[in-house]
């Protein structure tokens, strides 16, 4: 009996140690997102033991690190020899580690009909796709019909361009003496709003926005601010957000330009202004850009064991099909960037009591096609030539200089920095 207990006893300990080095041989995926944690854990914890009980061979472990701790993170790791197989990075950030060369394409490892045409062109850089598509915005315009009604104007007549934006924003002001709207025109944002208009901002290495028709831009704009149709908190500010917020919520604005996930604040903090609150998509620039892409991606870095890639790309293609992808947006209030998901009806079909918030995300689906990320490119220091160039045209639109001296004194100073002079 003793006998027979031992060798049961050594069978056992046998099949432990021959577990234990299966587990160690197993491939192990790291993969890592950005400021997910803790909010998302149960959807990421299910998508990863999901994956575990179907691909007994592998071990895919999920890392969630703060927006402003992943990126040295990741650079460490990479240097170190040890990076996950993927990372969640941001667009300019993507196309950051593509030109210090520290990620690699990702063309076999996807389907890039899988992803929306707006969507795989933000990630693609001298003809290759450099990260996976994961989750996008879109802005929408919310307006407050009863401002509208007041200043004489059609609630079911949105604006449909810039212009008509600002001409709506005018009347508003001159009928009701509440502010139309609040553009973005601080640092890092001026850029998208040129861009989005069909203006370069650079070309062939040169800043150019100092043209007749840049400047033609700002004095549109300088005419609405000094007729009080821009509201002027943090208008200059890189980020006048909160400040619009309040100032919907409160009725001194009658159009705040956002994501639809931020509708909910108005709901929750201002419910009446919520009643009279319809919503449209933002308006189609010249270029056919819409405002408010800001794509999230999974980048491969470029010293991931070789032999991983099928598995990588198999991991990557689960993490963003379909499915996930409409989970992870219902949760989030996010867009998706899988062309499956979108066509869902979750964002084409509003329930019958749905408010703004809902019916913002079916109106954000209409841009999904045309959204993109914009930022400056391949430019050294960047935020610094963003700042003066907000500077510049602060000046111009709050009357204290010539626009077209503001501008080209901006574009002198870029140029010298970029070294086109």
């Amino acid at each position: 009996m003793q006998w027979r207990q031992l060798t049961q006893a050594l069978m056992l300990l046998a099949g432990l140690a021959l577990s234990d080095r299966a587990m160690a041989d197993k491939p192990r995926l790291e993969f890592w997102t950005q400021s997910l944690a803790p909010k998302f854990d149960p959807y990421f914890k299910n998508l990863v033991d999901r994956y575990n009980a179907a691909n007994p061979n592998v071990e895919v472990v999920w890392i969630d690190y703060p927006w402003n701790v992943i990126r040295p993170k990741f650079t460490a790791a990479i240097a170190a020899g040890r990076p996950p197989v993927l990372a969640n990075m941001d667009v300019p950030w993507a196309y950051e580690y593509h030109l210090n060369g520290l990620i690699q394409p990702v063309d076999q490892l996807i389907d890039r009909n899988q992803y929306l045409a707006g969507a795989v062109q933000d990630v693609t850089f001298e003809g290759k796709t450099w990260a996976v598509p994961f989750y996008n915005g879109a802005n929408v315009i919310a307006y407050n019909t009863a401002l509208f009604k007041q200043a004489g104007l059609d609630p079911n007549k949105p604006p449909q361009t810039l212009d008509e934006q600002l001409r709506l924003a005018g009347i508003i002001k001159a009928k009701t003496g509440v502010a139309g709207f609040a553009p973005t025109l601080g640092p890092t944002k001026l850029e998208g709003l040129m861009s989005q208009e069909g203006l370069d901002v650079i070309r062939n290495g040169r800043a150019v926005f100092n043209s007749p028709a840049h400047v033609a831009l700002v004095n549109k704009l300088a005419t609405a601010y000094r007729s009080g149709a821009l509201l002027k908190d943090g208008l200059f500010a890189q980020d006048n957000f909160q400040l619009s917020m309040a100032a919907y919520n409160s009725g001194r604005m009658a159009m705040l330009v956002t994501v639809p996930a931020a509708l909910g604040r108005v709901r929750d903090d201002a419910p009446e202004i919520y009643k009279a609150t319809a919503v449209a998509p933002v308006p189609l620039s010249p270029s056919k850009v819409a405002a408010g892409g800001w794509q999230f991606t999974y980048v491969v870095p470029k010293n991931v064991d070789p032999k991983l890639l099928p598995e990588i790309g198999k991991l990557a293609r689960y993490l963003t099909n379909a499915e996930n992808q409409l989970a992870f947006a219902k949760l989030a209030g996010t867009l998706p960037t899988n062309r499956q998901a979108a066509a869902h009806a979750y964002f084409h079909a509003a329930p019958p009591d749905a408010g703004a918030a809902e019916k913002g995300v079916i109106a954000a689906v209409q841009n999904l096609e045309y959204v993109r990320t914009i930022y400056l490119s391949g430019v050294k220091d960047a935020e610094l030539l963003s700042t003066k160039l907000s500077s510049a045209v602060e000046q111009a639109v709050t009357g204290r200089k010539d626009t077209q001296q503001a501008l080209d004194e901006a574009a002198a100073f870029w140029n010298k920095k970029l070294g086109a002079l």
